[in-house]
């Protein structure tokens, strides 16, 4: 009896499932700057509640959020993986900016840590954008959003969201 390995599926560790926690109902605890550009203008906080589904047999997933509260705020994220590359490519649009579909962030999980670039326009100005993903367990996930005037010599944390998993 020969044992044949080609014939065993091996698990592929590419990339592709580190958006995988995010599947599934969370409650969202947001804060954003009321002036992307400015910290001093102060934070406005709102709940969301969100909801993430796979696409593409895992190599994309989208996740849709929408107000828990009375701050009338809808967004949805498109998520698709480059195998070739083992990147994220990542496109936000939200009823912040109405029609607008943000330009594509790019970037990787390295653990539980994920780090995504791009660049976007706001006010008129050019900035650099970053996107922070942390993963504190099955439960629990923080983002952030900065961005950077400067070529990325400083970043201003401008959003920020607190995942908590919605009971089911």
């Amino acid at each position: 009896m020969r044992s044949d390995a080609s014939s065993e599926v091996a698990e592929v560790d590419d990339g592709r499932k580190a958006f995988d926690f995010l599947m599934g109902s969370w409650n969202v605890a947001n804060r954003r700057l009321v002036d992307p550009l400015r910290e001093s203008a102060g934070w406005r906080e709102f709940s969301t509640v969100a909801v993430a589904r796979p696409l593409l047999k895992g190599l994309g997933n989208t996740d849709s959020y929408d107000s828990a509260d009375d701050s009338d705020f809808h967004g949805v994220t498109l998520r698709l993986f480059d195998p070739a590359a083992c990147l994220w490519r990542i496109w936000w649009a939200s009823t912040s900016r109405p029609g607008h579909l943000d330009p594509p962030m790019e970037g990787r999980f390295d653990g539980s840590r994920g780090v995504f670039h791009g660049t976007d326009t706001v006010d008129g100005t050019a900035v650099g954008v970053r996107f922070d993903w942390n993963v504190d367990g099955p439960d629990r996930a923080r983002w952030s959003q900065s961005i950077s005037t400067d070529a990325g010599a400083h970043w201003l944390v401008n959003f920020t969201m607190r995942f908590d998993r919605a009971p089911s």
